[in-house]
Order: C-alpha cells, then sequence, then structure tokens
C-alpha cells in the first residue's frame, strides 16, 4: 500500500531532513507544506507553498489531497514571549486538521512534533531524567495545548496519533531560528577568520552541565517509525541520539576540527558580539569562494544564547522509544563533524 505524507513545515530543519528521508523510501510519496513553497521532485516530492495561519487559504491548498495518509506536523511560528506562541502555533494545527480531515478519506496517522518545553525545560531546572509521563507544568504551553487537540480529535476516528520529543535538533537546513550547529560552525568560522581562539560564550555553569542532542537524521526515522508501528500509536516519545555530553569536553573537540585553539570560557551574548559580523561574513566568502549565504541564514544568535545559557542537566529517558521498538543512535560528537563536514562541502563555511 503506498504512504502519501504531508509534511507541514517542510523547509525547516526537521522538515527538510524528513522530506529526504521519506523520498528516499520507496513506498512513499511526499507533499511538502511551507510558505516559501520549493522545488518539486517529479514522482517523489511535490512542493505547496501555504499561509497556514489563513484558513482559507489552508483549505484552498489542500483542498484536493484526498490521497494523503499521513502528516508530518513540523511547523513551527516563532514568538516573543511564551504566551505569544500558544495561538499562533496551535492555529495552524487546527487549520492543517480541519483542512486535510474532510478530504483525506484514507487518513491513518497525524504525526505532531514537540520538544522539552512539554517538561518545562525552557523555564529553568527541570526533573531529569524527564519522562512521558512526567506531571505538567503551569500553561501556556502550546505543545500540550496541541497534543490535547490530536487526542480530542482522534476519539472516534480511524487515524491514530503520535508525538516526537526530540532534544536540540542537529542538521543542515539554513534559515532557521533554531539551528545550534550551524551558530556553533559560523561562529567558530568567524573566530578563526579573526584569529581569536574558539570561547565557549555560555554561562559558566553551562560549561559543565549534562546534555544531550538529536540528529535530524535520526529524528526522521524515529517520525516515520512511530507513525507506522502499531505499538506506537498515540502515544509520546523522547527521542535522542542515546549519548550524554558536557560542553566542558565536547567543545574542545569541535574547536580542534575548525583547527582552533580553545581558551577559557567566557559569557557573551553572540546575538550582541555577532551583530556586526555580516561585513566579515561577506568578506569571507569573497576570500574563500563561498556560496552566497546571507547572514541572516546562517545566524540562530539568539537561540544559540538560549542554548548556552542552560546552567542546568538537560536530558530525557529515551528508553520508552526502545521499548516499543525503535533502537537507533547517533554518536553527538560525529553529528556535528558531519553536519560541519556538509556545510563545508556546500561551501557554506570555509
Amino acid at each position: 500500500m503506498e504512504n502519501v505524507a504531508l509534511v507541514v513545515g517542510a523547509r525547516g530543519v526537521i522538515g527538510t531532513n524528513l522530506v529526504e528521508h521519506l523520498s528516499s523510501l520507496p513506498e512513499w510519496r511526499v507533499i511538502g507544506l511551507s510558505r516559501r513553497g520549493g522545488t518539486d521532485v517529479p514522482g517523489r516530492v511535490r512542493h505547496i507553498g501555504v499561509d497556514l495561519l489563513d484558513p482559507d487559504d489552508t483549505r484552498a491548498k489542500l483542498a484536493g489531497l484526498s490521497e494523503v495518509t499521513h502528516v508530518f506536523y513540523v511547523a513551527y511560528q516563532d514568538r516573543p514571549t511564551w504566551a505569544e506562541l500558544v495561538p499562533p502555533n496551535l492555529a495552524m494545527l487546527v487549520n492543517v486538521v480541519d483542512a486535510i480531515e474532510p478530504v483525506a478519506r484514507g487518513l491513518r496517522h497525524v504525526s505532531l512534533m514537540q520538544g522539552y518545553k512539554v517538561y518545562g525545560a525552557h523555564l529553568g531546572p527541570f526533573k531529569t531524567p524527564a519522562r512521558e509521563d512526567d506531571p505538567p507544568h503551569l500553561p501556556p504551553e502550546f505543545n500540550v495545548d496541541q497534543q490535547r487537540l490530536l487526542e480530542d480529535r482522534q476519539h472516534g476516528k480511524d487515524w491514530t496519533w503520535s508525538a516526537l520529543r526530540p532534544s536540540v535538533v542537529g542538521g543542515v537546513a539554513l534559515g532557521n531560528p533554531m539551528n545550534l550547529a550551524v551558530g556553533i560552525a559560523v561562529y567558530a568560522s568567524i573566530s578563526k577568520e579573526l584569529g581569536v581562539p574558539l570561547r565557549f560564550p555560555g554561562k559558566p555553569g553551562a560549561y559543565d552541565a549534562l546534555l544531550e542532542l538529536t540528529d535530524a537524521g535520526l529524528l526522521a526515522k524515529a517520525t516515520v517509525w512511530a507513525a507506522t508501528a502499531p505499538a506506537a500509536a498515540n502515544q509520546a516519545f523522547n527521542i535522542t541520539n542515546g549519548d550524554l555530553f558536557r560542553w566542558n569536553e565536547l567543545w574542545p573537540k569541535l574547536g580542534a576540527w575548525f583547527g582552533l585553539e580553545v581558551a577559557p570560557p567566557l559569557q557573551m551574548s553572540l546575538a550582541d558580539v555577532m551583530a556586526d559580523k555580516e561585513p566579515v561574513w561577506k568578506e569571507m566568502q569573497v576570500a574563500h569562494d563561498l556560496t552566497t549565504t546571507s547572514f541572516a541564514e546562517v545566524s540562530s544568535w539568539p537561540f544559540a544564547d538560549f542554548v548556552f545559557g542552560w546552567d542546568y542537566d538537560f536530558f530525557a529517558d529515551s528508553s520508552k522509544a526502545r521499548r516499543a521498538g525503535f533502537h537507533e543512535y547517533v554518536e553527538t560528537e560525529q553529528m556535528f563533524y558531519n553536519i560541519f563536514t556538509a556545510l563545508r562541502r556546500g561551501r557554506i563555511i570555509p
């Protein structure tokens, strides 16, 4: 039986890798939704540009997608405060479900991408390891509202749902406001260009905290697994690389990959210190024959500052997914090297 995936948010770091993985599987066809649309791959991937905050546009663009069997919702709209995140992110999911459910009569699954905000990880120190059945925290929290929506809508329906909870996701996609690996690569490249050592810029306690990350490719595999495995139906799963690290051990290794000495940490806001570095970036592109990627496309400084400010342990228990049948792992150190290599091969960084 052919599966037809509707990837909502197909141009982000998670969506890009999910589309790539699905399109490599012979039993899947892929339709990607994003504001910008994209270039179709004949016979494999079709892209549709849509404003998910506009219910009329969403209904119009999805009206003919009767063949969709699986919805993979990975879209996200950023806002200045946690409370302001709720209305747009809940509305987009509502608009998609309202539009696709009446026309896709063969709908079998709706997959929701979440994160550790469910556990309050963005608010401060939280219980570690976090587990899927941990009690909720005070709202607002759009991830919780989204999952509750799917739980309510699924009652009495033939389709099932799943929720994936990765840690910070590592991948290559550009133009994403939450891409830590690309931020580190550009920060290191500019440091090298300016002849200064690579310093960890976060809070002193963050250098020694225990963390984990999630590779975007691994997450894509887990997402498809959860959408198709009967044992995963109507459940949430933490998805992580499977190893833990501290920046105090990993940071010097990342510096060595770039041929940089690592000096003692120095707390500083990357959003502030990188604010005047666009001219340097443009000079680097000329000097090293790089692609003309805009500085904005590789700038995730507020998010990097956010992550480097975690002076508390940040990890979850991912054994539930293993018990249910997903057994893949990725070494976090190698994940960074793979991303840096891909950026270099694509002439994004020197």
